[in-house]
């Protein structure tokens, strides 16, 4: 036994000459291999902008969120697709003209955003922005006036004045364009946007190397009259589209023509529980898990997500089930990329809080991890840093 421990002293003396020295793991997990959680608020008393957490996929800890950025309501934030650049529309504030701004923001090692620029996004009230895969385009989404724009990415991250706008028409007094969501196809090569107000979902084609988009020929699909579609997502082999309806509290889903860019619509589904009985409110944010195997909905009012299994050959949806947000009004919420973990935000009751997904099934159960912060209503995740 004194053998064995000379041996041992001798072995860590040899580690420690070397400077091979083994550091504890950190409260919120180490950082490599961990994920940047960037979070979109409504600022005001309890928030000031963009706030960040580091997220470890393999245990779920979750570092408390910090502030990143200050902006004022930066309600929807996304990221370029090299990782290096964060863009944020600023929904509404003391900007030029009232309208709103979008705001460029390169990512240090840290996860702290530094500052590069702002434009005016050409509509107002941009509450969603776009990225084409090239990382060349942004696609602002104008609820304010109902106008769909673009902004050209410069080569250090910073954005051009928007060049493109379409402007939605009134369709009499209760249609008025409340352009929502737009994305990308995998293709690249159309964008889609969802107009909350005119019960419609557009269809333009897009050319990557002039950022060009023009109208597809049909130019849009109407969905049925007062559902309102909010936002939409693709399935990952870009046969199908699936919209959140927010006022008729469903999920339609679209055949999609990857040729001549036309939607089919094959199912329509409600997102609210079979025996509901109270007063429905509205839906908001829908997500495809990272595995295209399950489709996510948050309902505000009753204060839940709703599940769906996919059929990955007819791109038809199955009730999962419902799982209460634990607070009220979930504007939105994000699946992280290894699909273990969810985080939902709850935007009347200041928190956010993370849910672990079961892969095989997917059911959601709180980890009892939560934490408080004003207004969280978008979230967005970059692995690795």
């Amino acid at each position: 036994m004194q053998l064995l421990r000379r041996h041992l002293v001798f072995l860590l003396a040899g580690v420690f000459s070397l400077g091979l020295v083994v550091k504890p793991a950190s409260a919120d997990g180490a950082k490599e291999g961990t994920t940047l959680v960037y979070v979109g608020t409504y600022t005001g008393p309890k928030s000031q902008g963009i706030y960040v957490s580091r997220l470890n996929p393999a245990t779920g800890a979750l570092s408390k969120p910090k502030l990143a950025a200050e902006m004022v309501n930066p309600s929807w934030v996304t990221l370029h697709p090299n990782g290096r650049f964060l863009y944020a529309a600023g929904e509404s504030g003391p900007y030029k003209g009232g309208g709103g701004a979008v705001s460029a923001f390169s990512i240090g090692q840290d996860g702290k955003l530094t500052a590069l620029n702002s434009q005016e996004p050409n509509g107002k009230g941009p509450c969603h922005l776009a990225i084409d895969a090239t990382g060349k385009v942004i696609v602002a989404s104008n609820y304010g006036d109902g106008s769909m724009s673009s902004l050209m990415v410069r080569e250090d991250g910073s954005l051009a004045p928007s060049a493109w706008v379409d402007r939605y028409p009134t369709l009499g007094d209760n249609q008025k364009p409340h352009a929502h969501h737009s994305t990308f196809d995998p293709t690249n090569r159309f964008a889609v946007t969802c107009d909350a107000g005119l019960d419609r979902i557009a269809v333009y084609r897009f050319d990557a190397a002039t950022g060009s988009l023009t109208a597809n020929d049909p130019p849009f699909v109407s969905t049925t009259a007062e559902t309102h579609p909010r936002h939409l997502t693709f399935s990952l082999d870009g046969r199908y589209c699936y919209d959140i309806d927010e006022k008729a509290m469903r999920v339609t889903a679209f055949r999609f023509n990857a040729d001549t860019g036309v939607l089919s619509q094959i199912q329509a589904i409600s997102t609210l529980p079979a025996d509901f009985t109270g007063k429905a409110g509205s839906t908001a944010e829908l997500v495809l898990h990272p595995s295209g195997k399950f489709l996510y909905g948050s309902n505000r009012g009753p204060d839940n997500i709703v599940g769906y299994s996919v059929d990955q050959k007819t791109g038809r949806l199955t009730l999962i089930g419902h799982t209460s947000t634990l607070g009220q009004t979930c504007r939105s919420f994000g699946i992280d990329p290894s699909g273990n973990w969810m985080i939902v935000g709850n935007q009347n009751s200041h928190t956010m809080v993370q849910f672990r997904i079961n892969k095989a099934t997917g059911e959601l159960t709180p980890t009892g991890t939560t934490f408080d912060l004003g207004a969280p209503v978008c979230f967005q995740f970059l692995a690795g840093k």
